[in-house]
Formats: C-alpha cells, structure tokens, sequence
C-alpha cells in the first residue's frame, strides 16, 4: 500500500474503533473502509483538521458487490459507497470506502461538509436504492421521476431485449408530462416576496445558451435571479451501465461519446486503468503519440468552446472562423486515426495503427499556420470592449468556493492555482515535456476564456515537442492482454489465428483488483474507477467527469445576478450535457 503521507497510520491512530479494514489496490491509492457510523466524523477531519487537507470531494458513488467473487482484503458487504478525496497540499487522494448491508442501506449525509455532495448523494440514490440520511432534497437526478428500479443495482436489465416493448398510452402521457411541472416549494423557494409575486422562467431544455438539452427553472424578481433550479439527465444513456456488458476492448468507443467534443481524450483514462489492472507497459512511441493525439483535441475542444462564448455574448463571426481551424484540426485527426469527432482510436496497451506516413508534414504545418491565429483571434475577441464589459466581474467565484463545489481544470486555474494534472501528477510522458499553466486572478467568466485560450498555445508547444521527438519503436505493447495480435500473423501457426479470433470475441480477462486512474481533460479532470472480477467485461466502471460537478456550482454562483449574465457564465463555464449525464 501505498501511505506516502502517512495518512492511513494518521487515521488509524486517531478513530482506531472507525477503521473497519485497508485495503490493497494495484492502483496504489490509499484505501481504508470506515463503519458508517463514524463516517461523518473521518471525513471532517480530512477536510478540515488533519494538517494537509483534504479539501476536494473529488467523487462519490457507489458499488454492488452482491454478485462479485474476488474480494481480497474487503469486509463483506452488499453495497459500498466511495468517497474520492483529493489534497492539494499532498498532492494525494484517498480513497474512503463505507460497507453497507441489507436491500436498501442507509448512510449518513455528507451534503453539510462538502456542498457538491449533494448532487452526487442524488446520483447514488438515483441509480443504487442507497438512502441518504439527513440530506435535503433526495430525488432523482437522472432519470425521471416515475421511474422504477435502480439501474446500476445488478438485478436491473442492462440491455432493451431483457424488458419489454416501450408503450406510452396517452394516461401514462399525460402523468409523465405532470412531472415536469415546477413546483417551487418542492426546493424551499417562495414564490411570493416584499407582496411581489416572483416569475418563474423554464430556460431550456432547447435554449441554445444551454448547450445541449439542460434545463434551469429561473426564479426572478424583475431582471434579477433569485434563485435557480437545475434540471438534468435528458441525455443520460447510462454509460456506466453498458460497461457491465462490454468487453474491455468494445467499451472503448463508447467512452468517445461521453465527451462527445474529446475525442480519444475520453479513451485515455479508461485505457490506462485498464493497462494498470493487466500490468502493461505501453511503449513510448505510443506514450507520445497518446499526447499528441489528445493535445489535438484539446484544440478542438477548445475551439468550440472560444467560437460559442463568444456568440453567446453577442459576436457571430468568431465562431466561423474557429470551425473553420477546428476543420483543419480534424483533417490531421482523420488522417492518422481514420476518423475525426470520435476516432475511438486509442487501444489497452497503444494505439490502433502506427502513424502513416506524411503525419510529420501536417502537423508541422498547422504548428506553424495556427498561433498567428490566435494572435489574430485575441484582438477580435479578448481585446473587444463589449466583450469585456459582458465578462469582466461575471459569475465570479473565489478559489475557496471552487474548491468547495469540486471545481477542476480552466475554471480552478481561473482562481489564480496552478493546479494541472499534467504537471502534478504527470501521465504518458507529459513529465518529459515543456509547457506552462496558465493562471487567473479573478475567477470570472473573462478569465475562464482567457485560460482556454493560453491553453491552445500551450497545446501547440506541446505537439511541436512531439514532432520534433517522436521516438521509433512500436506503437502497442508486446503483451498477451493487450490488443489482438497483427492481422498478418494470424495466417502462420494456429496459436496465434486463436489469440486473435479470442480477442476479437470474447476479449481478454483481466486480473481481479481496482485501477483508477485520473487525467486533465479537456474540461476538467476526468477520472475512470475499474473494478475487475476476473471476467471478460469490467465488474463496475466509474467515470468522474467534470462537468457534472461544475454545473452543480450554477445557483450559488448566479444568484443576484441577471438572465444575460446567466447566459455569459454558461458559456464560460465549458460543458456538454453527454459529460453530465453519461
């Protein structure tokens, strides 16, 4: 195990009669069980008194060990609910882990001691039967609210051939379309004030300020926001779910469309957790192939993002402009995956093909074309007065707060930290490259853009370095549980035509343990908890993405606020609902 910081010694000493059991894990992440009844006070004291703390709840769900076989080192249990928690001074997580028994368990709330628990309580409860004691609003977040089951429980169907035809008669209608009414006292908001009756507004869920299908219902006292309600889960496809029946390599493509704008950013993760539970070394060729690769879509990506601020605050000429670049992007992309928005091209152990010949020209050419570019792109946008006067001071946050509500990436180095996953916890090689984070001071919506923008540069300096440096050597690693061997060896003993066709059947099985593993993505930081049973297909995947918890932060944010400044956090906040909802 590995306690470089000592902290499981530190909470053994400290709550000896909390700490159930420790366990190993081949990701190396502290991990301890506490019996729920202490679980309240374990984790304000790694928020708040041990000396380096623990100041992120980084990510919370839960697991149903019912079914599963190997479990080395755990108490026995029904349920687990997991606590990820991150400390900035240790630069280290911790993994908390709470033993449950019985149909539908209950565990304290932890909603009073990290407010973006809230949402992720809902999520558990939503999707798990696991009840919340003490939290305020437990509902459903996810799915609707006449749904019947919990879908992650392994007793639910995981796939449409196991239930029945879908019918929708107009009695069953006219009850869904019942659930959507707004019901204010529901959220402990009033609908009368000073003898003014406040307005209600439902933005979204096909606003376009909304960026995919979100719902807000506004309370408004005039032009001002009262108070904001969030509506989420219309674009839930139950991604966690469909990894219980996919083999290891056939998840893949589905992680592409988690952040449908990531590319193989959303493949990168999920390979490496996997490549941890196997024990594969992945060549360096393919190391960096891997970040140039990502850094590419972090471009795209942020393309996107730069063309829709702005035409959200008013400009409609930028966007154009960027889509035009971000096709150029994609033109490279397609050359060397055979694909462009989702290429699903990243494989457990490498990469799905070396790079063709002729790559080396085309990246050096959009090296050199785009940062003149951005130059150009600065003064439309980041320079224009009106543009300024819609973002500077808007939705602002403190460095505290961001850290309250589990905030990552653009808007955290907005507050003024320098907090990137590529520099403190450095993956693939990203250790072996020269680049700066970029840092705000304010918090607001202008610096959330100004940081994607330095970002953009940062990614080409960092391509460039892959250029100049792309090592020889294969582009996957010479492993049996990697990827199937080449097609071209299949023809020359039967061993291998076997390993092949078993590969591409059934998939390979991975030895029972846990692997988490967390990269800066194009959002935020996005995470992958894997959990092998020894089988063919993952036992329980978690996927911590970053815009389920920067959208939770909406209301305390924008409250006294204005519709139109709504709109300009929304934009700068850089979110797909796909992210959201899974």
């Amino acid at each position: 195990m590995n306690d470089s910081s000592g902290i499981l010694q530190e909470l053994s000493d400290r709550f000896p009669e909390a700490i159930v059991s420790v366990q190993r894990t081949v990701d190396q992440v502290p991990t301890v069980w506490i019996k729920k009844e202490c679980l309240r006070d374990v984790l304000r004291y790694l928020k708040k008194e041990t000396a380096k703390p623990y100041r992120i709840l980084y990510d919370l769900s839960a697991i149903d060990e019912r079914v599963r076989t190997h479990r080395t080192d755990q108490p026995v249990s029904d349920f687990t609910v997991f606590y990820y928690l991150l400390s900035l001074e240790r630069n280290e997580f911790v993994r908390v882990k709470v033993p449950l028994k019985g149909e539908h368990p209950q565990v304290p709330t932890i909603a009073g001691i990290w407010a973006n628990a809230n949402w992720y309580e809902r999520e558990v409860w939503d999707l798990f039967g696991i009840l919340f004691d003490g939290h305020p609003n437990l509902r459903r977040i996810l799915l609707p609210p006449t749904w019947e089951g919990h879908p992650l429980r392994k007793e639910h169907p995981a796939r449409a051939t196991e239930m029945g035809p879908f019918q929708l008669p107009e009695d069953k209608a006219v009850a869904e379309e019942a659930t959507l009414r707004f019901h204010p006292e529901e959220w402990g908001i009033q609908q009368r004030s000073d003898d003014v009756d406040r307005m209600f507004l439902n933005m979204g869920p096909q606003h376009p300020g909304t960026h995919g299908v979100f719902r807000i219902v506004l309370a408004l006292d005039g032009e001002e926001i009262v108070d904001a309600v969030l509506d989420i889960g219309y674009h839930h496809r139950a991604a966690e779910k469909m990894a219980e029946r996919q083999s290891w390599h056939t998840f893949i493509p589905y992680t592409d469309r988690v952040d449908y704008l990531g590319g193989v950013m959303n493949n990168f993760p999920y390979v490496m957790a996997a490549e941890r539970l196997a024990g594969i070394r992945v060549p360096d060729k393919a190391k960096l192939i891997r970040i140039m690769m990502s850094e590419f879509f972090r471009i795209s990506n942020h393309l996107v993002f730069y063309g829709t601020f702005a035409q959200d605050v008013g400009m409609m000429s930028p966007v154009f402009f960027m889509f035009n670049d971000r096709e150029r992007v994609f033109q490279i992309v397609e050359a060397i995956c055979g694909g462009r928005m989702h290429p699903s091209w990243f494989r457990i152990g490498g990469v799905a093909q070396d790079l063709p010949r002729g790559w080396d020209k085309l990246v050096r050419e959009f090296c050199d074309y785009f940062p003149a570019r951005l130059d150009e792109w600065d003064t439309l946008v980041m320079q224009n007065r009106i543009f300024q006067a819609r973002t500077k001071g808007v939705a602002a946050y403190s460095l505290d707060e961001a850290l309250e509500w589990g905030i990552t990436g653009p808007g955290l180095r907005a507050c003024g930290l320098d907090w990137d996953f590529r520099k403190k916890q450095p993956y693939s090689g990203y250790d072996q490259l020269e680049f700066d984070v970029p840092t705000g001071s304010n918090g607001d919506c202008y610096d959330r853009g100004m940081i994607h923008v330095e970002e953009m540069r940062q990614s080409i300096r960092i391509i460039r370095q892959c250029l100049d440096n792309m090592p020889d050597g294969p582009y996957k690693a010479e492993h049996p549980l990697t990827t199937p061997p080449p097609k071209e060896r299949t023809m020359h003993d039967i061993e291998t035509l076997i390993a092949h066709f078993l590969h591409v059947s059934w998939g390979p099985v991975l030895p029972p343990d846990e692997s988490f593993v967390n990269i800066e993505a194009t959002k935020g930081a996005n995470g992958y908890y894997l959990i092998s049973d020894g089988n063919t297909m993952s036992y329980r995947t978690r996927i911590r993405t970053p815009s389920f918890a920067h959208l939770q932060m909406i209301p305390q944010v924008i409250r006294g606020s204005t519709v139109a400044d709504l709109i300009a956090f929304l934009g700068s906040i850089d979110f797909v609902m796909s992210d959201v909802d899974r």
